[in-house]
């Protein structure tokens, strides 16, 4: 009787990896948390599945088109679309319990509905840090938040990479003394001047019900270049008498003296007054990040300051600073592109012993002695032929291989062999493990 088989495949919109390019995904991930750690951010991880309400009491329009939701019994229930909201509603529930400001990061997996593109997953991670204030949270700290963006892409081995800032009481302050009303729509226009050019951003101002005069002297204000310190400077002597530009001004000339002294070179950051954030809760200083050699990636890492993260769940005054990357994308973009490159590892494994005759159970007893030691190291348990033994290590990239046959065991002597240059090497166990201590 002939058995029908399901043919294997999955969803459009998952990545899915082969196990090299796992490896190196991980090798991504693993740095990047190291990196926020290294900072003093605490770890947190929050159900997967969230109630529809926290959800969605803020959201509406796309976000409620591409959430995941659904019914289990009496259940109303989602998957998360970002690590924002559930942050929000963990820092209002354990409020008494934490200490503030409360510094987080979260590396989790996120789930949107929407149209599949290419470089765009309905499934993909993503990588948070937050500091939440109890009332108040001091500029420093979005300085800081520039800081780990460069200490992170130092640590992922990029050098030629920009953060771009801005701050939001800049623009939305020039907008209120232009008369303009619906700064949430300019906004958003001006989100999207790299992808549609100024033609399209001042078509879409009109659509907005701004004139063309107006909207050209929103982008003869965006403008303005140069110098972090010279664009503040530009700034002050335009002479806007508006509350909340002044205030934006000098909250931006702040943040650019604390990160003068991080060290941070001006050759990894600048002042760019395009950078609006389309969404509506940032209130502050913005990010986004791009890599210099490869702007048609797009922002790399981005994120911003806010009023009141959890004012939907409490009636605590909770100001914050954060920023995501967003890292299943960022890997496709960097495979595809050829800006790096799987390995041929395949496995964390960095020694293989190969039992030959009646050795097994003292190479059992000799790899629990060498995992001891911190290395990750296989035993081959498969019979076959000496070859295809080797071939096995050489096919996952296993850097070292050593057969232990009864006289290895009788003289405590082993045969290292390097499966990348081929040699050999006789060794006592624990000069074997210091050689590839050092080399892997």
């Amino acid at each position: 009787m002939s058995r029908n088989y399901v043919t294997p495949s999955i969803l459009p919109g998952f990545m899915e990896l082969l196990p090299a390019e796992q490896m190196l995904f991980n090798k991504l991930l693993d740095t990047i948390r190291s990196s926020y750690e290294l900072f003093g951010f605490i770890p947190l991880d929050t159900p997967t599945i969230e109630k529809s309400e926290i959800l969605l009491a803020k959201s509406g329009g796309e976000t409620e088109k591409q959430i995941y939701r659904f019914t289990k019994g009496d259940n109303d229930i989602a998957l998360r679309f970002d690590l924002t909201v559930p942050l929000a509603r963990y820092v209002a529930q354990h409020f008494n319990e934490l200490t503030f400001p409360f510094r987080r990061y979260h590396i989790g997996k996120v789930f949107r509905g929407e149209k599949p593109q290419k470089g765009r997953f309905r499934e993909f991670y993503q990588c948070d840090i937050d500091i939440v204030g109890n009332g108040s949270l001091s500029l420093i700290n979005d300085a800081e938040i520039l800081n780990v963006i460069y200490y992170t892409f130092k640590a992922l081995g990029f050098d030629r990479f920009t953060v771009r800032i801005n701050n939001r009481k800049i623009l939305n302050g020039l907008f209120e003394s232009m008369g303009i009303e619906n700064s949430t729509e300019v906004l958003r226009a001006i989100d999207k001047l790299e992808k549609i050019g100024e033609k399209g951003v001042l078509d879409e101002l009109e659509e907005a019900g701004i004139d063309r005069a107006t909207g050209e002297k929103i982008l003869e204000f965006i403008r303005i270049k140069g110098q972090p310190a010279q664009i503040v400077g530009e700034l002050k002597n335009l002479g806007i008498k508006n509350g909340l530009f002044e205030t934006g001004v000098a909250e931006l000339a702040e943040v650019i003296e604390y990160i003068g002294h991080f060290g941070i070179p001006e050759s990894n950051y600048a002042v760019d007054l395009t950078i609006a954030r389309g969404l509506d809760y940032y209130t502050g200083t913005v990010y986004e990040t791009i890599l210099n050699d490869y702007p048609g990636i797009g922002s790399v890492c981005s994120g911003g300051r806010y009023d009141d993260l959890a004012g939907n769940y409490t009636k605590q005054n909770l100001p914050g600073v954060g920023i995501s990357i967003g890292l299943t994308r960022l890997f496709y973009q960097l495979v595809q592109g050829g800006i790096i490159e799987k390995g041929k590892k395949a496995t964390p494994t960095n020694l293989l012993l190969i039992p030959m005759a009646d050795t097994l159970g003292h190479v059992l007893e000799i790899s629990t002695k060498i995992r001891k030691a911190g290395i990750p190291t296989e035993v081959y348990f498969n019979e076959g032929k000496l070859g295809k033994k080797f071939a096995y290590a050489d096919k996952l990239g296993i850097p070292y291989a050593v057969a232990i046959g009864e006289d290895e065991i009788r003289t405590g002597r082993y045969r290292l062999k390097n499966m990348i240059t081929g040699e050999q090497k006789e060794l006592g166990l624990e000069e074997l493990i210091e050689e590839v201590r050092a080399n892997t």
